[in-house]
């Protein structure tokens, strides 16, 4: 049925859609981003991702990729071999916002350091003193 025929308006399909909040926590996950910068040059098993991601369980690993692949950000493909065979893809928006966390990656390399010394001179100044 076509959207002039159910009523159903543009507004209202936007005001459905998922808030931005929603979007950033799920991107933004721990699991997520690793599962993301993995996946980055290209299609892969599950099992490698699982070697890749330390500390990632295995039903986190299926969790987190299902919920990618429902978001549109991984495709899943099963090859009909024995053992099945399934890779995991990003799709050009998860390309995307790949180039984004790479920025991000690399900022926070270039100021790692002064994150640190900020944090000690922090900490330095509220330490309790000595009874």
């Amino acid at each position: 049925m076509s959207q002039r025929n159910t009523g159903v308006t543009v507004q209202v399909v936007n005001a459905h859609a998922c808030p931005v909040r929603e979007v950033l926590d799920r991107v933004s996950g721990k699991w997520s981003v690793q599962i993301l910068v993995a996946a980055a040059h290209g299609p892969i098993r599950f099992t490698e991702l699982e070697r890749s991601i330390e500390g990632i369980s295995r039903r986190m690993l299926t969790l987190t990729l299902r919920n990618l692949e429902r978001d549109g950000l991984v495709t899943r493909t099963v090859h009909p071999t024995v053992p099945p065979r399934v890779d995991y893809e990003l799709t050009p928006v998860a390309r995307e916002l790949h180039e984004t966390l790479q920025r991000l990656t690399d900022w926070a390399e270039r100021n790692r350091v002064y994150i640190a010394e900020a944090r000690a001179s922090y900490d330095a100044e509220r330490e309790p003193e000595p009874a």
